[in-house]
C-alpha cells in the first residue's frame, strides 16, 4: 500500500494523463469540525465503458501497457474505506472520470497526505500541455492554482525552466502553509 495519499493522487493522476485528459481538477478538502478529508480528481479523459468501470477496483485488471496489475486505485479504496470513508468513481465513455475519496480525518490508521506540494509541481512541470486546476482547503480556508492563468503570464517559457518550477514550488507551499495554519492533515 501506498505510504501517503499524495502518491494516490499522482497515481489517479497519471491515469488521467494517459487517458488523454487536457484538464485535469484536484480538489483536497479537510475539515476537522466534520472530521473528513475529501480528495476529489476530475478529468476530461477517454473515460471508461461500463464493462471497464466494473473492473476498476481489480488489481489484476488495468488498462495500461506498460505493467500486469493496477494496484493503485484499489489501495487508494482500501485506504479510504478502511479509515470509515467511502471511495467512487463515476465515468462516462468519451467524457471523463472522477474519483473521490473521503476519509475519517481523524481515523489512526488513515495515511498523511505527505507531500502533496512534490506531487502537484511534478504534475504541473512535467505536463504544461494539461490544464490543472488545484483546490486546496482545510477547515473552510482555501487557495487555487490555475495552470491557465499561469500560461497567460509566462507565455511560451517553460514550467521546467528552474526559476518557474521553483516559483511554482515555492507558490504552491506558501500558499498550502498559509491554508494548513499549523494542523495536520
Amino acid at each position: 500500500m501506498m505510504t501517503e495519499i499524495s502518491l494516490n493522487v499522482l497515481d489517479v493522476a497519471q491515469n488521467s494523463i494517459e487517458a488523454g485528459a487536457s484538464h485535469i481538477i484536484i480538489d483536497i478538502k479537510a475539515d476537522h469540525k466534520e472530521d473528513y478529508l475529501k480528495i476529489v480528481i476530475s478529468d476530461d479523459g477517454y473515460g471508461m465503458t461500463d464493462s471497464q468501470l466494473a473492473k476498476v477496483d481489480d488489481p489484476f485488471y488495468t488498462t495500461r501497457t506498460t505493467r500486469a496489475i493496477g494496484l493503485g486505485v484499489p489501495f487508494f479504496k482500501y485506504g479510504a474505506e478502511m479509515t470509515g470513508g467511502t471511495f467512487t468513481i463515476v465515468s462516462e465513455a468519451g467524457k471523463g472520470t472522477e474519483v473521490t475519496a473521503a476519509f475519517v480525518l481523524s481515523h489512526i490508521d488513515r495515511m498523511p497526505l505527505g507531500d502533496i506540494t512534490s506531487t502537484m509541481v511534478s504534475l504541473i512541470t512535467c505536463n504544461e500541455n494539461i490544464h490543472f486546476i488545484y483546490s486546496y482547503s482545510v477547515d473552510g480556508r482555501c487557495f487555487t492554482l490555475d495552470t491557465k492563468e499561469f500560461r497567460e503570464i509566462l507565455g511560451d517559457i517553460s514550467f521546467q525552466e528552474p526559476e518557474v518550477s521553483n516559483f511554482i514550488k515555492e507558490y504552491l507551499q506558501d500558499h498550502k502553509d498559509e491554508v494548513d495554519q499549523g494542523e495536520y492533515i
